[in-house]
């Protein structure tokens, strides 16, 4: 069994030796492909490994580039994602002079919706580290504006409490 970098960056695998020779006659590995052969510590390209010198000999098909490569193009950031880490970033700048509840709260609303669907399709949507950017500064700027509002509140009444422990 192997293990592969495919030519979008991700790790593939394992695969049989039947399925690194379909793949190579398929144009999807070169004799660049970097493998992990199982047992093996590191990581060679295809022309270092002996059971694959015939397909290295018969010379490389043109590899297929990233673009044309299907499962590769059609990854893509998650828009949701996306909007959570814009609602954060609102919400800790521009919601903290003004009034940062509804932008944390929308922030958060979109951080989970967008690593929902990253989880369930994790290899056509990338963008979890925007949410999860999206979440923290969601939540921080909720617990913010809690707390300036228990802030404000306890101001509002400390004179009251004050004139009434003088009595």
């Amino acid at each position: 069994m192997y293990h592969i970098i495919g030519v979008d960056g991700r790790q593939y695998g394992p695969a049989t030796e039947e399925q690194i020779r379909q793949w190579f006659a398929e144009g999807r590995l070169s004799a660049q492909t970097q493998f992990l052969a199982e047992g093996d510590s590191g990581w060679k390209p295809l022309s270092a490994l002996s059971e694959f010198s015939d397909l290295v000999a018969r010379g490389s098909p043109e590899p297929i580039s990233l673009a044309q490569y299907g499962s590769a193009a059609a990854v893509k950031t998650n828009q949701m994602a996306m909007i959570g880490m814009i609602m954060g970033i609102l919400s800790v700048t521009v919601g903290l002079c003004c009034y940062s509840m509804p932008f944390s709260i929308l922030g958060i609303v979109f951080s989970i919706i967008g690593l929902s669907q990253i989880r369930n399709d994790s290899r056509g949507q990338q963008g979890r580290g925007m949410a999860i950017a999206g979440l923290i500064l969601s939540i921080s700027s909720l617990l913010i504006a809690i707390a300036l509002i228990f802030f404000i509140a306890l101001m509002s009444v400390l004179p009251e409490l004050m004139r009434e422990l003088k009595k």
